[in-house]
């Protein structure tokens, strides 16, 4: 059992993670969506298809350079110089492996989307497997050790030089160059930050048994990794070889805003949850509690920004995107509704995890994908819009197939645990009449760009107002949290 004093470190490494946490990934979300609003003004939907085509191959193939080692370093309550050294060098090992299988079998890929132009681009973007190589356990002891503000130092710089260099070669009509050349560069940066900040380096101490040990672990958060690429990445397969490169292009465009979403908003607070939990694995009534407060107050802050989207995103693409991306639109709408449920997904992992049950987690994401990927065959051909549509219903089917799993290894109160989303959901209610009223009285009279950002303001104020009114101790516990938080930033900057 730990003792208060180690209750009130391991609060306080907490609070400093997320401080750290949010200035990375809000900082970082930030400045790669000015690069993406330049980039997509001077690049054209087939060029972002082009990529995306390229990516699908690039992300599968990335899956095997970790081997779920990372995870495996970060869960474990005890760890040796012989289990760094050991994961360290395997996955080195296997990420060079990678590059050269890559490069070799880059004219299948091209050969089987009938796109010859891919052969270069995942060559070019197979180099990238070796800069994971390099920094997959170094960010692992980081993490391990709260070190969220050396992290955060290493991405903004990467996503900062790497967004030049991309708008820089998009300047000079690089096209599609511009992105491989943004994403070469902010890895190659990663890596040297990285090991700039860490003071760990590797050893020679290889360890076959604690190569078992890592695998063991491992093995499922790899099996995992590849059933969630085909959750991820089917509706890209199959929009690119049924569809072609234009249609996925407004799709690829539509699902990112999704992504970057889904990061500032929960990725921030469930990069930190894992070793959170993790620590508190052994005292179950403490998990329960953290997992409570951490769901509640980010689907607070997420719910309403994730429902807003719909009734606001005409007039986001045609400000920031511009008349070309207006296909777009309706994509973007339809996906932003999966976003309450991604968060309930994302902590529910975390704590299984936390938990040592990474084969649950897998099963899960196999009936997930599964259903996607029937849900994608059947509809695809409709277009884009029935895609994002079976991406959606998918996400609200199996939901409860995740609360039965954490109902089972944390034993939560079902009507409790629910309870903790009425407030946000009751409150965005209010904010989106509020936007609709808005949008009709002034659309015909105001620029885009200006009803945008009234409709935001009026919906945002009377989201809080109406949260304060109906919840007011939920509330003022935000009100706290969001001092503690200002106080910690402002020492940190």
């Amino acid at each position: 059992m730990e003792s208060p004093k180690d209750s009130s470190n391991l609060r306080q490494k907490a609070v400093k993670s997320v401080v750290w946490t949010v200035i990375e990934s809000w900082g970082r979300q930030v400045v790669s969506l000015i690069v993406f609003f330049i980039l997509a003004r001077l690049l054209n939907p087939e060029t972002f298809g082009l990529i995306a085509l390229a990516y699908i191959f690039i992300e599968f193939v990335q899956i095997f350079v970790d081997q779920g080692f990372s995870v495996a370093i970060i869960q474990r309550q005890e760890i040796d110089a012989e289990h760094l050294d050991t994961a360290f060098w395997t996955t080195l090992g296997i990420s060079i492996l990678l590059t050269v299988l890559s490069i070799a079998s880059a004219g299948l890929t091209a050969d089987f989307f009938k796109q010859p132009q891919l052969v270069p681009i995942i060559q070019c973007l197979s180099i990238s497997f070796v800069f994971n190589g390099l920094s997959s356990v170094q960010q692992a002891v980081l993490e391990r050790r709260f070190a969220f503000k050396s992290l955060a130092i290493r991405s903004l710089l990467a996503v900062i030089i790497g967004g030049i260099v991309g708008v820089w070669m998009a300047f000079l009509g690089f096209g599609v160059w511009s992105l491989v050349g943004q994403q070469l560069s902010s890895s190659f940066i990663q890596v040297l930050v990285l090991w700039r900040v860490s003071d760990w380096r590797p050893g020679f101490k290889f360890s076959t048994l604690h190569a078992k040990e890592l695998f063991t672990f491992g093995i499922n958060i790899s099996a995992f990794n590849i059933i969630n690429f085909f959750n991820r990445r089917a509706d890209d397969l199959l929009i690119g070889y049924f569809l072609g490169l234009v249609a996925l292009g407004y799709y690829s465009v539509a699902y990112k805003l999704l992504l970057v979403m889904m990061q500032v908003l929960i990725s921030t607070t469930t990069k930190v949850a894992l070793p959170i939990f993790s620590r508190l694995q052994a005292e179950p009534e403490r998990l329960l509690s953290a997992f409570y407060t951490a769901s509640q107050f980010t689907s607070v802050i997420a719910f309403p920004i994730f429902l807003c989207v719909p009734v606001l995103a005409t007039e986001f693409i045609k400000v920031f995107f511009g008349e070309q991306w207006i296909q777009s639109i309706p994509v973007l709408q339809i996906l932003s509704l999966i976003g309450p449920i991604h968060l309930i997904f994302f902590y529910n992992n975390s704590v299984i995890l936390a938990l040592g049950k990474p084969s649950w987690r897998l099963w899960i994401q196999v009936i997930n994908t599964v259903a996607n990927v029937i849900g994608f065959a059947l509809v695809v051909r409709l277009g884009i819009v029935a895609v994002a549509s079976a991406y959606v219903v998918r996400g609200y089917l199996i939901l409860p197939i995740s609360l039965l799993a954490i109902n089972k290894l944390v034993k939560i109160n079902l009507n409790n645990y629910l309870r903790l989303y009425i407030v946000p959901l009751v409150a965005s209610g209010p904010m989106v009449v509020t936007i609709l009223t808005t949008k009709y009285f002034l659309g015909k009279f105001l620029e885009a760009w200006m009803l945008l950002a009234i409709s935001a303001i009026l919906g945002i104020s009377i989201y809080i107002i109406t949260v304060s009114v109906i919840s007011p101790k939920l509330f003022r516990r935000l009100l706290d949290l969001g001092e503690s938080l200002n106080i910690k930033i402002k020492k940190k900057v």
